[in-house]
């Protein structure tokens, strides 16, 4: 049996854009995961500090520690990333991950990519996988944020999850006599610097003509989210890079024949219940679009291998793996 202690930061976080301000932001955190945490982790007599994230203290006072490394983005595409904030997370984070027990990864492809890139033993990253997020309320049946037939993309706009190919692929879907069809992109657009993709789709959107049929939700709450599910016609996942792919298995949750870029975790966590396309193609995104918009029969079977694939993937399961490790090092 295990008693949990949630050791929060109570110090605000900025969320502003001034440099300095993100800059002290940084340096805060870093002062919490290395001195405050473990100086309350220490006070409480834990015996295990679970860190979400990938940052975990690297001073052990009588607990071990266990991180999260939910990709390994930070590896892949630093360029992503402010270069002193990155230097600052991998000079914290992988010595003190290489002192854990174990480095939580969310897939396989997570687990062999982090172990490319840092040399963390693979025999030390149990891959847990997650689950669905349970909406708090639920839309009543009727109710509809948009009429008609439209294709769902879910997630913060940023660079990796390539939302102009999407676009430029609905472009071709519509030129093809889909004209009934609208593209509805849920989530609010990343404004860091390094990430950010705003020009490009707002170029994508204004070259394509469809202004009036693409439309851009921005932050929802979790009624309307499901809403937007529950009355999509598909759902649509371009990403350039995931470590796992939550959305993929709220389509699922929600009976929507899915599609996925065919790289990093994607194929893995949607396994035969997804339909994958070459993100980097847009006349094969299109054309899987249509297949799936115009044949009923793989809809269909779609939608029951989603059902079927769920049953694997749940935050209990989660749990209990998790336990499992931590019996395993306590």
């Amino acid at each position: 049996n295990y008693q949990f202690f949630f050791l929060d930061n109570f110090l605000p976080v900025y969320g502003g854009k001034n440099k300095l301000l993100n800059l002290i932001g940084h340096f805060r955190y870093q002062f919490w995961k290395q001195i405050s945490l473990p100086l309350k982790a220490f006070f409480k007599g834990v015996d295990i500090v679970f860190c979400t994230d990938n940052v975990a203290p690297y001073i052990h006072l009588g607990y071990k520690t266990v991180p999260v490394f939910h990709d390994a983005f930070f590896f892949e595409n630093p360029e992503h990333f402010n270069k002193i904030w990155l230097k600052i997370t991998l000079w914290t984070a992988l010595p003190a991950a290489r002192r854990s027990p174990i480095v939580v990864t969310p897939s396989i492809y997570a687990r062999q990519q982090i172990h490319r890139f840092s040399n963390i033993p693979l025999t030390k990253m149990p891959v847990i996988y997650e689950g669905p997020k349970s909406f708090k309320n639920q839309p009543q049946e009727h109710k509809r944020l948009i009429e008609g037939r439209y294709i769902l993309h879910v997630g913060v706009l940023n660079k990796r999850k390539n939302i102009p190919s999407l676009i430029n692929a609905f472009k071709i879907l519509k030129d093809k006599g889909f004209e009934d069809v609208k593209l509805v992109l849920a989530g609010k657009i990343e404004m860091k610097k390094f990430s950010y993709d705003h020009d490009e789709i707002r170029l994508a959107v204004s070259n394509s003509g469809l202004e009036n049929d693409i439309i851009f939700t921005g932050y929802l709450a979790d009624e309307d989210l499901a809403s937007l599910y529950r009355n999509a016609s598909v759902y649509a996942f371009p990403s350039l890079n995931e470590g796992f792919g939550i959305p993929v298995l709220e389509a699922f949750k929600y009976n929507l024949p899915v599609l996925v870029s065919n790289n990093t975790s994607l194929p893995e966590i949607g396994g035969d219940a997804v339909l994958t396309f070459n993100p980097h193609d847009i006349q094969d995104i299109a054309a899987k679009l249509k297949m799936v918009l115009e044949d009923e029969i793989l809809r269909q079977d779609l939608i029951k291998k989603g059902k079927e694939r769920l049953r694997q993937f749940s935050w209990e399961k989660t749990a209990q793996s998790l336990l499992r490790e931590f019996d395993k090092i306590r």
